[in-house]
């Protein structure tokens, strides 16, 4: 049982980003002038709280061997069967994820504080992040799966606008509306997975500690059909945010956004967001071989495609994110592996060092003109291992595979979105003709007040056009 104040310093976690995120919006309603020391000051300070509560809070679990606190805040609404409970679990999932994401948030909003200095938009990015940041922590921290649909639509709609920050050009707006209609078209199946988990169980809010991983999880559903059905939803769910084929084109086009939300959002945080919902649910779907059968496949493929797809890329920024792309496929392996705590230390690992090399992504060439004058010779290729393994004419087709991103972005944009596109006009094109033949026979009520019968008035309307050839000449 959580004493009063693990339960305040639970909700601060996620509470602090979201004030920071109200301050602002304040600040940007009443307009006048800002101070941009200011405005980076209540969102650093605000993430450096929520690392401080999330601490304290893992030393009041350790001290008391507890393997999770929770807070309730009560319920947001109830409907007989169905009840949103506003949730807050802490444990030994939760709590390396929101440490880890407040930290980046708050080194993000100190580097940002030069790089973006005098920037047009420099309110606006703090908002973003600030608001992002709560996202995550929700998403960490729920105990309720519908609290967390909220965090993860909170934390997609921010990547997305962040992909379009520079709106003035045309092209990170297209990208950022890519991004976020793949994320629209994966949440459905978190949203399905939600409803169909409280429909097989009567519940979708966290139980105790699971025996032998020190995590929370979520009730079992009683057949072994409902099991399957929620994992896969679940893990489509997760391949949209986490950039798996054959969705993750919109993952190195996001890098049109500026390079601190390229560190902290789809480097680090925002991909890592797919494993942790699987790793959070595995009580779920663990029983169910097909369903690790499908998330081993899908991170498999999604590690030699990226590995592929990123020794092509001529710009850093695109390799490190097809280098992300390869570490969360290899990190979906380990979920469905079962090795839980490794996939953990994996993203935890990984969403450092990739926020630092992207970071780093602007100073490259200096940085390599550096280690060239250390070393004091020409710094050797890498990858040559490969090409000593693979055939020269096998090369030439990975090559031009590697060209055209595995074919999947011209097999989306011709077979999925050019037929949805298709058949909207389709419709489109019937409804227009729908509508033209029923004006053609529509002819407004007589002046008169006489109402008139409609039958009689179309066909008024079609001899008046020339369907009674014999009336107009009388009529003359």
């Amino acid at each position: 049982m959580s004493t009063p104040a693990e339960q305040v310093l639970l909700l601060s976690v996620a509470g602090f980003p979201l004030c920071a995120f109200l301050l602002l919006a304040v600040f940007a309603w009443r307009g006048g002038r800002r101070v941009e020391w200011t405005i980076s000051t209540a969102v650093v300070l605000a993430f450096g709280l929520s690392v401080a509560s999330a601490l304290v809070l893992s030393v009041a679990m350790m001290s008391g061997g507890r393997p999770m606190l929770t807070a309730s805040v009560g319920t947001w609404f109830g409907t007989g069967e169905s009840e949103f409970h506003l949730l807050l679990v802490a444990d030994g999932l939760s709590l390396p994820f929101a440490v880890l994401t407040a930290l980046l948030g708050g080194l993000i909003g100190v580097f940002s504080q030069r790089y973006l200095h005098k920037e047009p938009g420099y309110l606006r990015f703090y908002m973003l992040l600030a608001l992002f940041g709560a996202g995550v922590e929700l998403v960490a921290l729920a105990g309720a799966l519908e609290l967390t649909f909220v965090g993860w639509e909170l934390a997609g709609l921010t990547s997305a606008l962040l992909i379009a920050f520079f709106h003035e050009r045309r092209r990170p707006v297209e990208h950022g509306l890519r991004a976020f209609l793949t994320y629209r078209a994966c949440d459905v199946g978190l949203l399905a997975a939600v409803v169909w988990l409280h429909h097989a169980t009567g519940s979708s809010t966290v139980t105790a500690a699971q025996g032998g991983t020190g995590w929370a999880g979520f009730s079992v559903p009683p057949a072994a059909w409902d099991a399957l059905l929620i994992g896969l939803a679940l893990l489509w769910a997760s391949m949209g945010k986490a950039a798996q084929v054959p969705l993750g084109g919109w993952l190195p086009r996001a890098m049109e956004g500026p390079t601190p939300s390229s560190a902290v959002f789809y480097g680090a945080i925002s991909v890592s967001l797919g494993p942790y919902l699987l790793l959070r649910t595995e009580s779920v779907w663990s029983g169910t071989p097909a369903v690790r059968i499908a998330i081993i496949a899908v991170g498999a493929l999604t590690a030699v495609h990226a590995t592929l797809v990123g020794r092509a890329q001529t710009d850093i920024k695109s390799a490190l994110a097809y280098a992300s792309m390869t570490q969360i496929g290899m990190v979906l392996v380990e979920v469905g592996l079962g090795l839980r705590y490794l996939a953990l230390a994996h993203l935890v690992a990984h969403a450092a060092l990739r926020s630092a090399q992207i970071l780093r992504s602007p100073s490259l060439i200096h940085d390599h003109h550096h280690l060239e004058q250390a070393v004091g010779r020409p710094l050797p290729p890498t990858g040559r291992h490969l090409d000593r393994v693979v055939p020269p004419g096998t090369q030439a087709w990975l090559y031009r595979y590697a060209l055209e991103r595995g074919y999947f972005d011209a097999w989306l944009r011709d077979h999925v979105v050019g037929g949805l596109t298709r058949l909207v006009r389709r419709a489109d094109s019937l409804d227009d003709r729908w509508a033209r033949r029923l004006s053609a026979g529509w002819v407004p009520a007589p002046r008169d007040g006489s109402s008139g019968d409609l039958g009689e008035r179309a066909v008024a309307a079609t001899a008046g056009r020339g369907g009674a050839p014999g009336a107009r000449r009388g009529g003359r």
